[in-house]
């Protein structure tokens, strides 16, 4: 049985649709790739059912996916959007004879169970069973900092958080931020860094040169 979800969810096209329609009960709109960008009546469209119902964002892992992803949070209302995403997974769809410039899979060959858990993890709105809890850390950019998950040298490091959490590669801090304050408090992911591991690069030198 579908899951029947209240939130309006964007995806890039239709094999992305057909694919997240297998899973669940929902209103599905394709921004036909790039095309939304200039698409000003599409816009205008989803910023009304993002007032109305709100907007869950599920694009594709690589770069073109994150792409239209900014460009939807810069037209859409703050507040009313949520973002789902995909883990990074090396492949490419049946349908296609060679896979695509980066290399991964698209929503479209996610399995069902990847595309419920990244709709779980976004807080989309369930309505058989109410709305999937945020964890409301209210984490802030200063916690990054201090755990090394932003500032200088700290991508390689952020990167394997993201990979630990099957969250994709191309997300920026910002990003995670948000995607962590949705599924853990500060405890949980300084346990997910391992002990010793907390701490911007270059405190951990300074304190390991004393």
């Amino acid at each position: 049985m579908r899951r029947r979800v209240r939130e309006v969810i964007v995806v890039e096209g239709r094999y992305d649709k057909n694919a997240l329609l297998q899973v669940v009960d929902a209103t599905v709109v394709e921004t036909r790739g790039f095309g939304i960008f200039k698409n000003r009546e599409m816009a205008a469209f989803l910023r009304r059912l993002a007032a109305e119902r709100g907007i869950i964002v599920l694009t594709d892992s690589d770069g073109a996916g994150f792409l239209i992803r900014g460009h939807l949070r810069s037209i859409l209302p703050a507040g009313r959007i949520k973002q789902a995403y995909i883990p990074d997974v090396a492949g490419k769809e049946r349908r296609k004879r060679r896979p695509g410039r980066e290399g991964k899979l698209g929503v479209e060959g996610m399995s069902p169970a990847v595309l419920l858990r990244a709709l779980e993890r976004a807080g989309a709105t369930f309505e058989d069973a109410g709305a999937v809890p945020a964890r409301g850390t209210s984490m802030t950019k200063a916690d990054l900092l201090e755990l090394g998950l932003a500032g200088p040298g700290s991508a390689e490091r952020r990167q394997a958080l993201q990979k630990k959490l099957d969250l994709p590669a191309h997300l920026t801090a910002n990003g995670l931020l948000e995607a962590l304050n949705l599924l853990y408090s500060r405890e949980e992911v300084e346990d997910l860094l391992g002990p010793g591991e907390s701490g911007a690069p270059e405190q951990r030198d300074s304190q390991e040169n004393k």
